[in-house]
């Protein structure tokens, strides 16, 4: 009996090890030429359309003062990271010369000045004397007149109309030198005003010269960089040549990020689009804000160079300049800090939309093929005529995705609109629900138009290598 009993077990369990071998190879059979891939539901989502670019931050308003005299740095006034207010005393340079030439100047102002004094006071003069000159002339010409008459009558003597047409001829002779001497005076009180103007504009040119060794800040801010020291000699600028620098004040109550947008990316950003921020130095936060600007000149990748300058062309990668100002920028921020800029330029509510890595190309002529040969239909080989003037059909590209119906993958043609981070919008094509192929890659790459698929189990594949 117990012989019997071992027996059984063993047969028993001989057929059910047979029974596994026989369904596991009906099973291999059945998925010999099917191709496991990797599955997703066609769903509706919110897509966002991103742009993002490397630069630095900048403040939106700075001025670098530079020196415009020379002469030694004798006293500066504030310190790296110090706010100063517009008109604020910066730095002083040394002003022996500009203040010497001012004096002497304001005293040659003031000698002229007087000298104008003494012109009109002799202007005066010469007028008084000129009307003095004119009643004489107007007594000795009366004198003159009588005497003509009575000597007509002889009633004066020979001697007495001589003395009278003497003296008419010495009283017009008088007012004609106080003419001279009145227009003498005049041109005397021109060119002492004339003396004083020039002196004047003179002591406004040395003014000058003295006021440019005292740097005030030209607007509200903090000073930025200050690379100078008391006792460092400063020389201006000459023509092309720029002066010595003296410090950077930046108005960092408005802050932009500066940063460069690949020439592919930049004709989708438009002024007012949101952009979120990144700063090295705040690894933790992110920061608000708006397109501002966009430059209009291409700078090349490698130099930074605007394309305006070269003189032949270049293949480089080429960038435009766009800058963004931050809504609310931290109390400490500092220009120059290295950022990343994520600009929204396009988003989307409740679309359709794929993984981007479900999208591929195929051949027109290779989706009709593949359609003839389901259908049974012979598919003509190319002949050495038709590979010697190929067909355009032949090269057509379609985009599409490929949707699993059936057990099989079919593939369908679809039109896209803007590209999320990992998703792209599905505007033709598709429609929710729909099953389709998202990967492997290398299975995308490779699987035709009604090529039969069954969805890769979980965990199956791995440990096979990148695909």
């Amino acid at each position: 009996m117990a012989m019997r009993r071992r027996w059984k077990i063993a047969l028993a369990v001989g057929l059910l090890l047979a029974l596994v071998i026989a369904g596991t190879v009906y099973i291999k059979k059945r998925q010999a030429g099917v191709t496991a891939v990797q599955a997703g539901t066609v769903g509706k989502q919110s897509l966002a359309s991103i742009v993002t670019a490397s630069g630095e931050v900048r403040p939106l308003n700075y001025v670098n003062i530079g020196s415009q005299s020379f002469g030694k740095i004798v006293e500066i006034s504030v310190k790296e990271g110090d706010r100063v207010r517009r008109g604020q005393v910066l730095l002083r340079m040394e002003a022996v010369q500009p203040a010497a030439d001012v004096e002497g100047t304001r005293a040659l102002v003031q000698s002229n000045e007087a000298a104008v004094d003494m012109a009109e006071a002799g202007l005066k003069s010469a007028q008084a004397e000129l009307q003095r000159s004119r009643a004489d002339f107007q007594s000795a010409s009366l004198n003159w007149e009588r005497a003509q008459g009575l000597m007509e009558d002889k009633l004066i003597s020979q001697q007495e109309f001589d003395t009278r047409k003497a003296t008419y001829e010495s009283a017009k002779a008088a007012v004609e030198a106080a003419q001279a001497r009145l227009t003498q005076s005049q041109a005397e009180l021109t060119r002492s005003k004339s003396n004083v103007n020039q002196t004047r504009a003179n002591l406004t040119r040395a003014s000058d010269v003295l006021q440019k060794t005292i740097y005030t800040s030209p607007i509200d801010g903090v000073v930025t960089n200050l690379p100078v020291h008391v006792g460092e000699q400063m020389v201006p600028g000459i023509q092309n040549s720029p002066g010595s620098f003296l410090m950077t004040v930046a108005d960092m109550s408005a802050v932009t990020a500066e940063v460069k947008v690949d020439e592919t990316d930049v004709i989708n950003v438009q002024l007012g689009q949101p952009a979120e921020v990144t700063i090295d130095a705040f690894p933790d936060k992110t920061f608000k804000g708006t397109v501002t600007e966009i430059g209009s000149t291409a700078l090349v990748r490698s130099t930074g160079r605007s394309t305006v300058e070269l003189t032949t062309g270049t293949q480089e990668a080429k960038d435009f300049k766009v800058v963004i100002t931050l809504t609310e920028p931290p109390g400490t921020i500092r220009p120059g800090l290295s950022s990343t800029a994520r600009i929204t330029t396009a988003t989307r509510e409740g679309v359709i939309a794929v993984p981007i890595q479900a999208l591929t190309i195929r051949k027109k002529s290779d989706i009709e093929a593949a359609e003839k040969q389901a259908r049974g239909e012979k598919v003509a080989e190319a002949s050495s005529v038709t590979a010697a003037t190929p067909n355009p059909k032949d090269k057509q590209e379609l985009q599409g995705v490929f949707v699993i119906r059936e057990g099989k993958a079919h593939f369908v043609e679809v039109k896209t609109g803007i590209t999320g981070v990992t998703d792209i919008e599905i505007t033709e094509g598709l429609k929710e629900g729909d099953k389709i192929v998202t990967g492997s890659y290398k299975v995308l790459r490779e699987l035709r138009h009604l090529a039969p698929v069954r969805e890769e189990k979980p965990g199956e594949g791995q440990g096979a290598g990148p695909r």
